[in-house]
Parts: structure tokens; sequence; C-alpha cells
């Protein structure tokens, strides 16, 4: 499965790093994953400790094993430094030239994606004019409450004009209406 470049390495115990020299794009997955190293705190300590062991033995050491002289300036080490620097400065090139070419891509994903999400909250918009205006058609909850409201009221209106009818009709002081 190819990595995903979403998601970060994983952490890896090994001092030499882990890539398929198959495909076109071997030797750039290479210089990523050595420009990845170079960008640790490991490699620092790494390349602090072999400075600190190069300069001890070439001041400690008996004289005859010496191969870097300090009345030299260290020349080797230098030389040692300067070719470590000359391959790294167009290895780190390669792995941001990589590095931007996909995030060309993920912009252009992020693109369509918003172009996407775009259309869909225009059509919904769209949806939601059409439903309100067929809402405004549509009786609401406190129109039909208003109109029972009034229907209830004439209702009682018409018992008392009837109750009032019904009393003025009847014998005076019986209060039983006339056949």
């Amino acid at each position: 499965m190819a990595d995903r470049i979403d998601q970060p390495k994983e952490p890896r115990r090994s001092f030499v790093p882990r890539v398929s020299l198959g495909g076109e794009d071997g030797f750039g997955k290479i210089s990523e994953s050595i420009a990845r190293f170079m960008g640790t705190p490991r490699f620092i300590l790494y390349l602090t400790l072999f400075c600190i062991a190069w300069l001890a033995w070439n001041i400690w050491a008996p004289p005859d094993l010496r191969f870097d002289s300090a009345t030299n300036g260290f020349t080797a080490l230098t030389l040692m430094l300067s070719l470590q620097a000359s391959y790294a400065a167009p290895l780190i090139l390669l792995a941001q030239n990589r590095q931007t070419d996909r995030d060309r891509v993920q912009a252009e994903q992020d693109r369509q994606r918003a172009e996407r999400n775009l259309a869909d909250t225009e059509y919904l918009a769209r949806e939601m004019a059409s439903l309100r205006m067929a809402m405004s058609e549509v009786a609401t909850r406190d129109f039909v409450r208003s109109e029972l409201r009034n229907l209830l009221e004439e209702i009682l209106e018409q018992e008392d004009e009837k109750r009032r009818a019904t009393s003025d009709d009847g014998e005076a002081g019986t209060g039983v209406p006339r056949p």
C-alpha cells in the first residue's frame, strides 16, 4: 500500500531509511526520506556526537593514530561537513519540489471540494426558498389556532343568544320556554 501523504510517518528505529527503489520515483522517495531524517533532532544529535568523537579522537588519541591534525584546523572534518552539506542542499530542494507538487494536487482537490460544497449550498438555498414560498400558501399553527378561537367565540355567542332568546320567550318567572 502506498504511503499516505496526509499522515505522519511512523517512527522507525533504523538509521538507514527503508524505501523501495521500484518505479520511476524511487530516487525521489529516497531523497525525501533522507531530507526528512536530516530535519530531525536525532540527526543533529548524531552529527554532534560524530563531530565530538572526531575531535576527541584527533586531540587525545596517540599521535600515530590521529588522522586529522588540530594544527591544520581539522581540515578533514571540515571537508566531511562540507561534503555532507553539499549533498544535503540538493536533496532538501528535491524533497521540497515533491512536497510542492503534492501541495498543488491537494489544493486542486480542496478547490474542487469547495466548488461542490458551494453548489450543494446553493441547491439547498433554492430548495429552502421554494419551501418558504410553498409554506406561504399553507396554514400555519398560529393561523389555525386563531381561526379555532374565532369559531369557538362565535359558537359561544350563538349559545348565549339562544339562552337569552329562550329566557325571553319563556313564561314570566317560570323559566320554562313556551311550546
